[in-house]
């Protein structure tokens, strides 16, 4: 059955946006009860309890707009700045105390909320211009700055502009994990395609050339020009020559992608016996031992482990000839399942392997070994010239090859 890979986006800057909101609600209670405890100290309280008045309903109105970044628009931004830039400057007119003593201001450090949306939003630039603004009106407002004024001035200057600069590299680190996620899943897809390939149309093709070189005369010729498209097409595939997966941009900044493989067709959750798909290659030249109770896996892991056999067999038959015996041995242990397919055949030289991938022909190395690393398994092979080869598969019972499941 065949599975394509899809991309799902997942933001991993919201947490940013979340503590932002919950900053805002916390610093807004904590600058009305500041105000509520020192009421005494004002010399006109109007003043205070209208800019509260209006920096509560402001606050919790505008909660949706620190949702996201797509919510939080650059005039929202500037209108929020304007509300805690007057919080400050109106300091003075409700208690000239304060800016004798260095006290707190009508915004508090609910002004800080403002300035972390600019370094969310748009990086350590955007903080670096709000966190300006911001010292310059406290600079403003208490008229003569004492040492402690310009202390908290850089401290809140130096600190936005950090976190701007941890948001950028953040979500530069997300851009790059994402395309590495989109490149794995259109390379999983290419080798899902090239096995699919291998065994089918190149197996077809070689046959196809094998029988016509045999026949002569016309059948030569079509022998010939199948050799041709055989090499052709394990180009193409071994080229990587397949459509690749974009994700599109989302609007909201910072979310990557995690593949998820799914089912193209709808396909049994019941588990499978790896018997019963094992079963028909049993033959005349073709021994299969099994258990005498059923070997139950995954409906996925039990298709792609028979396929691999019957790829392991297809091997044998092509390059241990038409007369050479084969055994399946079923072995059912309690975490694994192992599979091992053996021939006696004259083995395989040492560096064919290799050789035969450089050529592009992957059969082993897609249709048997690529099928178990997407299992979570492995596939050994051992040959020894002269005396056969012996292929042995394991597939974990609990195999992260199952449909729907995510990498």
């Amino acid at each position: 059955m065949a599975r394509r890979e899809r991309v799902v986006r997942m933001s991993v800057e919201q947490p940013l946006w979340s503590a932002l909101r919950a900053y805002r609600i916390l610093t807004m209670l904590y600058a009305v009860l500041l105000s509520v405890f020192g009421r005494e100290k004002y010399d006109r309280p109007w003043v205070a309890v209208a800019f509260l008045a209006v920096m509560v309903v402001w606050t919790l109105a505008t909660l949706p707009k620190v949702s996201g970044a797509v919510a939080c628009t650059k005039r929202f931004l500037g209108a929020d700045l304007t509300v805690a830039l007057a919080g400050i400057l109106l300091t003075p007119l409700a208690d000239f105390e304060a800016q004798q003593v260095d006290g707190p201001t009508l915004s508090s450090i609910w002004t800080a909320g403002s300035v972390l949306a600019f370094a969310i939003k748009g990086g350590w630039r955007w903080a670096a211009f709000a966190s300006t603004f911001v010292a310059l009106a406290n600079i403003v407002e208490r008229g003569h700055p004492s040492r402690d004024t310009f202390h908290n001035v850089l401290l809140v200057w130096v600190a936005s502009i950090a976190i701007g600069y941890v948001v950028e590299v953040a979500r530069a680190s997300e851009r790059t994990l994402a395309r590495a996620l989109e490149i794995e899943a259109a390379t999983r897809e290419r080798e899902r395609l090239a096995r699919d390939i291998h065994d089918s149309v190149l197996q077809v093709l070689a046959m196809v050339q094998r029988r016509g070189t045999a026949l002569g005369g016309e059948a030569a010729e079509l022998g010939r020009m199948a050799g041709e498209q055989e090499v052709a097409l394990r180009t193409l595939v071994s080229s990587g020559l397949v459509p690749t997966t974009r994700v599109s941009e989302d609007a909201a900044e910072g979310a990557v992608v995690r593949s998820v493989e799914v089912d193209d067709e709808p396909s049994d959750r019941a588990d499978r016996d790896l018997r019963s798909l094992l079963a028909p290659h049993a033959g005349s030249r073709v021994s299969f031992a099994e258990p005498g109770a059923p070997v139950l896996l995954a409906p996925v892991a039990a298709r792609e482990l028979a396929a691999a056999v019957s790829a392991a067999l297809d091997n044998v038959r092509v390059h241990a000839g038409e007369n050479a015996q084969a055994w399946i041995l079923v072995e059912d242990w309690p975490d694994e399942v192992i599979v091992t397919v053996r021939d006696d055949g004259p083995g395989i030289p040492e560096g064919r392997l290799a050789q035969a991938e450089g050529e592009g022909r992957m059969g082993v190395a897609l249709s048997i070994r690529g099928r178990l690393r997407d299992l979570g398994g492995t596939a050994e092979l051992v040959s020894v010239p002269g005396q056969g080869t012996e292929v042995e598969l394991k597939v974990p019972k609990v195999s992260r090859g199952k449909a729907g499941s995510a990498r």
